[in-house]
């Protein structure tokens, strides 16, 4: 998985005015989108108000896309972007296999203790 330097639109700071719900609508208004459900069965991504992916497409100066993950944890947040989809994704699945592994965020029966041996859906 690589990621690039491209500095595209971060995640807003969280002023801390409010909870993770509020912070969904500061983030929604910068441009990016709640990733709420994740995986073939549409598991529970993060733990709402707590943590919370957000995702987002932007270009760059010559029209490249890239594409953002965005992670909000307890008002800390992080943004990284990828120069490809399948990057991106993964990044996801690895941050939505940790949360499911450790039991703080519903996912499937039976994950597997490594990412590598987590199942494609």
């Amino acid at each position: 998985m690589t990621s690039n330097v491209f500095a595209g639109p971060q995640l807003p700071l969280d002023d801390r005015a409010g909870d993770g719900y509020d912070y969904m609508d500061t983030a929604k208004s910068a441009g990016w989108t709640v990733i709420a459900q994740w995986g073939g069965e549409g598991y529970d991504f993060g733990a709402w108000p707590y943590i919370i992916g957000f995702a987002r497409q932007a270009k760059d100066a010559n029209g490249k896309r890239h594409f953002g993950y965005g992670l909000y944890v307890e008002g800390d947040t992080t943004t990284k972007y990828f120069d490809n989809l399948d990057a991106c994704k993964e990044a996801i699945d690895r941050d939505a296999h940790f949360f499911w592994k450790t039991g703080q965020s519903d996912g499937p029966k039976g994950v597997p203790e490594k990412f590598e041996k987590l199942p494609a859906q």
